[in-house]
């Protein structure tokens, strides 16, 4: 996955424009649903801290 859509979906995350735990209409609604089925074997289930550190933990990798 693009770091530039983990990136979107980190600070729709943190805007609270989309609430884990995450749905596949969900991303839809914010024009990831052509990643979804990958964010949801990473995500499903997870509330907002567990996303958010999951996000950042990636981010964090790809950066270093």
């Amino acid at each position: 996955m693009p770091t530039e859509e983990l990136e979107q979906l980190l600070r729709l995350v943190h805007r609270k424009h989309i609430t884990p735990p995450l749905t596949p209409v969900e991303l839809a609604l914010v024009g990831l649903q052509h990643r979804s089925e990958e964010l949801m074997q990473s995500l499903r289930g997870l509330d907002e801290a567990g996303a958010r550190a999951v996000l950042i933990a990636v981010l964090a990798e790809r950066r270093s």
